[in-house]
């Protein structure tokens, strides 16, 4: 009860309940019905004909949620998640082209290779703070623009599908793909990520390791005086930050359509709605993946709003907006909304230990 309690007065819920207020208002303003808009978010992404792009989208977003929460848990913020996305797909995608293996083992070895290539550069931006003072959150992010360039030039010289006058790579070899569920486009990756969600949950939660980097994000200079090593933590989860990263960026290459298609990994933002997801959970393993689904949720479910109410679905971008700038703010129901004697005895006690 306690925890119910802490929950409705939280930040959290404040920020996303102010976020839901403020955009009705926003459609009331457009002359839209907020019951209806809101209607279709919902229906138009957790109903039968949106579900399977719902999980589509999930992947890349809680994936990369989960590659920025995890730097973020210790204080670390990675920007540099779209370079090593990137540079994880198109590793992938060389490595699914030119591999002499078997389909199954080209699959294996280009997720590997994917998240190799995004670990490395993201170390790569680690060593530029340890070494030469750049700091992390400068140094992920412009060097995502080199990747991001080599990416773009392969795609459209070496590797470009003869005759295609699209910015692409040849197609995957047949079999060389992440088995799907069913009909939909929903793939492996889906459990791929899930197992890094329970990973991360386990570590931060049962593990040493989890308690030297949450003690890291909460006091830098105390975790230092304990004895943890922060350039070798910087290293650590910046390395598996990447790797994360990279994997998206397979899972991309190697789900429909099966090939690098420049600025397909990039377009929809899931950088940056993964930052907000991580953000908005204070890097929490659990908070991060709810996080993510809410925010694929408004991804997919906009393009519904906007079919239904003729409200464009930018408007979906404004409540995420909305969400982190009072979340940023820190503001909180009264505690009189949510009084302790509404939770019973057992409440009051632990609040008075």
């Amino acid at each position: 009860m306690t925890r119910i309690s802490g929950a409705l007065r939280s930040p959290l819920t404040f920020s996303v309940l102010a976020g839901l207020v403020i955009g009705a208002l926003f459609l009331l303003g457009t002359g839209a019905d907020p019951v209806t808009a809101y209607r279709a978010v919902v229906t138009g992404a957790l109903g039968a004909d949106g579900i399977g792009s719902t999980l589509t989208t999930g992947t890349s977003v809680l994936g990369l949620a989960l590659a920025l929460a995890i730097p973020l848990r210790a204080g670390l913020i990675n920007l540099g998640g779209d370079g090593q996305m990137v540079l994880g797909g198109i590793t992938a995608a060389v490595t699914g082209l030119y591999s002499p293996l078997p389909a199954p083992l080209t699959v294996v070895l280009a997720l590997l290779a994917g998240m190799a290539a995004g670990a490395g550069y993201a170390v790569l931006a680690a060593l530029c703070e340890n070494h030469l003072g750049v700091p992390l959150l400068v140094s992920s992010l412009l060097l995502s623009y080199p990747a991001v360039s080599l990416a773009s030039y392969l795609a459209r010289y070496p590797l470009k599908e003869p005759g295609s006058s699209l910015p692409q790579t040849r197609a995957l070899p047949d079999g060389v793909a992440l088995p799907a569920f069913g009909d939909s486009t929903v793939t492996l990756g889906l459990v791929l990520v899930a197992i890094a969600a329970a990973a991360y949950w386990f570590t931060d939660k049962r593990t040493a390791v989890g308690y030297e980097i949450r003690m890291t994000g909460l006091n830098p200079r105390f975790s230092a005086y304990a004895g943890v090593e922060r350039r070798g933590l910087t290293l650590k989860l910046m390395a598996l930050s990447g790797g994360l990263a990279g994997l998206v960026g397979a899972i991309g290459v190697l789900s429909f359509p099966y090939r690098f298609v420049d600025g397909s990994l990039t377009a929809p933002g899931y950088t940056w709605t993964g930052l907000t997801a991580a953000l908005l959970a204070a890097a929490a393993p659990l908070g991060t993946v709810v996080a993510a689904f809410f925010f694929a949720v408004l991804q997919v479910g906009g393009l519904a709003m906007e079919r239904t109410t003729e409200v464009p679905r930018e408007l979906t971008q404004v409540l995420q907006a909305i969400v982190i700038v009072f979340l940023a703010a820190r503001l909180r129901f009264p505690s009189r909304l949510f009084p302790s004697r509404w939770f019973g005895r057992r409440t009051r006690e632990s609040e008075a230990v």
